[in-house]
């Protein structure tokens, strides 16, 4: 739990209605919370493969014969899956985003809290990192990232200034980041204008977008007719990619109707959106932007 204190925990859980024999996979492993609760409700001959591309989730591998941990990213679920020789699972939960452990360790620098070398990826055999990103992109690029994954209005304002200033020096830290955007961070909205901003290097750096579309596309496949699908997002990008497959199977546009004016769709949706209550997010402030979302697979 201090790795990580999992959010929405039992709501998460409950969704998935796990069946005691069922496989089952917690795609975003952490400090095991979720998975731990998974275990306690399966029976005997239950599995549970949980994946987590962080090499510091690894030292919370729980001991217990129905659980698998696979040091990968879940973008890759149906090829290690397989490997594991499971084609087909009752339920999928994902908790998307940073896990605590990686917000409250300084040196990862996913945190406006410290000062850190930009870094900010979730796993550190990736080549892309926040340096690179704010040192080599192109002024285009960095625009596009404030832009598409920050939803900054002045991103063109921001990729200037960077370019401007690393013409000079590298910005090497998240203090040197900050120095050279300050006049564009007023006092009254510095703190949400900075997490936007850390957010938007975040995604790109860990192609937050890109492996959430691969993910869910794979755990359609997966799921077994009547599988469930549990997933806790925090930003409005996350919650509108997954908000869109379930209801209609795609990521953009809307899908082809019959004769009738009727589309098949893959997913029926269980309950309502569910959020955390003031007692949770007073516990857990991190939790304050949770959005979970249920899914039966047709």
């Amino acid at each position: 739990m201090e790795y990580h204190n999992p959010v929405l925990l039992h709501p998460t859980v409950d969704g998935l209605d796990i069946k005691p024999d069922g496989i089952y996979v917690d795609v975003t492993f952490g400090g095991g919370g979720h998975s731990k609760e998974i275990l306690r409700r399966l029976g005997p001959n239950g599995k549970l493969f949980a994946f987590d591309q962080d090499e510091d989730a690894l030292a919370n591998a729980l001991p217990d014969e129905r659980f698998t941990l696979i040091n990968e990213n879940f973008r890759y679920i149906k090829r290690f899956l397989r490997f594991h020789g499971v084609k087909a699972v009752d339920g999928i939960l994902a908790d998307l985003g940073v896990s605590s452990h990686q917000f409250d360790v300084p040196e990862r620098g996913f945190s406006t809290r410290f000062d850190a070398g930009l870094d900010m990826r979730m796993s550190q055999k990736n080549d892309l990192n926040a340096y690179r990103v704010v040192n080599e992109y192109e002024e285009q690029d960095l625009r596009r990232v404030f832009f598409d994954y920050g939803e900054l209005k002045n991103a063109p304002v921001l990729a200037r200034t960077i370019v401007e200033a690393r013409r000079d020096y590298p910005i090497r830290t998240t203090d040197e980041l900050k120095e050279v955007l300050k006049k564009y961070l007023p006092e009254k909205v510095r703190n949400k204008i900075l997490a936007q901003i850390y957010q938007a290097i975040r995604i790109e750096v860990n192609q937050e977008m890109d492996v959430l579309k691969e993910f869910i596309e794979q755990s359609l496949e997966i799921l077994k007719p009547g599988g469930r699908f549990s997933v806790i997002s925090y930003h409005s990008l996350e919650d509108r990619l997954v908000k869109r497959f379930i209801k209609n199977g795609m990521f953009e546009g809307e899908p082809e109707r019959d004769f009738f004016g009727n589309y098949s769709v893959p997913f029926k949706t269980i309950g309502k959106l569910i959020v955390p209550d003031d007692e949770e997010i007073k516990i857990n402030n991190r939790a304050r932007s949770a959005k979970l979302r249920i899914a039966e697979k047709i």
